[in-house]
C-alpha cells in the first residue's frame, strides 16, 4: 500500500478488480469491474434525462449505452487506458452502493505532464459532497503518486452544479475556450479551472482535512 503524507490511501483492491483504491472520508474510489454492471445500470438508466445533457455523445451520434456488452466492452478500454498510463477510471462507492464516475483522463507525460479530471453522480445523492471529495481524493492520487504538474477540470458554464464543485474547492479560473468540446450533440464553450503541483502541496492539507481525512 502506498499513503500520501494526508488521509489518502493508494491499494490494490481485493477480488478480480486490479487497479488502485483510493479512500476519502466517506467514499471510497476504484475500477468498475463486471461485477458493478447492475449498480452503475440502474443509475445509468434512472438518471439518464439528468446527465445526458452534460455529456459527448458516443461516435454513432447516441447515449453512452447501458448494456452489459457495452459496460464490459468500456472497463476493458479503461483498463487498457490504466496499463498505459493514460487515464484512470474510477467508480466512486459510498460504502457498497455505487454512486457515480470520476476520471483523470488525457494524461499526457513528458514537459507537459497533466491529465484532466471528469464526474458524475447519482441525482439521488448530488449536491451532498460526494463530487469535491473524490476530487480532492484524485487530486492527491494524480500529484502524490502519479506526480504530474497540473489538473484541468472543464466545465460547462450553465452547468450551475458541477460550478459549485470548483468553487467549493477554490480553484484557479483560467478562462472560458469557446465552442471547446462536443456535449449532447452541440458545441459548448467550457469554462477552464486548474490547480498546479506546487499549489496542491501548499493547500493540501486544508483540503485534505476538510474533505477526505476521516476524525
Amino acid at each position: 500500500m502506498m499513503r500520501t503524507r494526508i488521509g489518502i490511501s493508494h491499494e490494490k483492491p481485493a477480488g478480480p478488480v486490479k487497479g488502485p483504491l483510493i479512500t476519502g472520508k466517506r467514499i471510497t474510489l476504484r475500477p468498475l469491474g463486471p461485477e458493478d454492471y447492475q449498480a452503475w445500470q440502474e443509475v445509468r438508466t434512472r438518471c439518464h434525462a439528468w446527465l445526458v445533457k452534460w455529456e459527448p455523445r458516443v461516435p454513432n451520434g447516441g447515449y453512452l449505452e447501458t448494456t452489459e456488452y457495452a459496460f464490459r466492452s468500456r472497463i476493458g478500454s479503461l483498463g487498457r487506458e490504466r496499463e498505459l498510463g493514460t487515464c484512470y477510471g474510477f467508480g466512486i462507492f459510498l460504502g457498497e452502493r455505487f454512486i457515480g464516475e470520476i476520471n483523470l483522463s488525457g494524461i499526457v507525460r513528458g514537459a507537459f505532464s497533466s491529465g484532466t479530471i471528469g464526474y458524475w453522480i447519482d441525482e439521488a445523492v448530488a449536491g451532498q459532497g460526494y463530487i469535491p471529495e473524490s476530487v480532492v481524493a484524485l487530486l492527491g492520487f494524480a500529484f502524490e503518486y502519479l506526480r504530474l504538474h497540473r489538473i484541468e477540470i472543464a466545465i460547462v458554464p450553465r452547468n450551475k452544479s458541477s460550478l459549485r464543485v470548483v468553487e467549493k474547492l477554490e480553484l484557479r479560473f483560467e478562462g472560458v475556450a469557446e465552442k471547446f468540446l462536443q456535449i449532447d450533440g452541440q458545441w459548448e464553450d467550457h469554462a477552464r479551472y486548474a490547480i498546479l503541483e506546487n499549489e496542491w502541496l501548499e493547500r493540501r492539507q486544508k483540503l485534505c482535512e476538510t474533505w477526505v481525512n476521516r476524525n
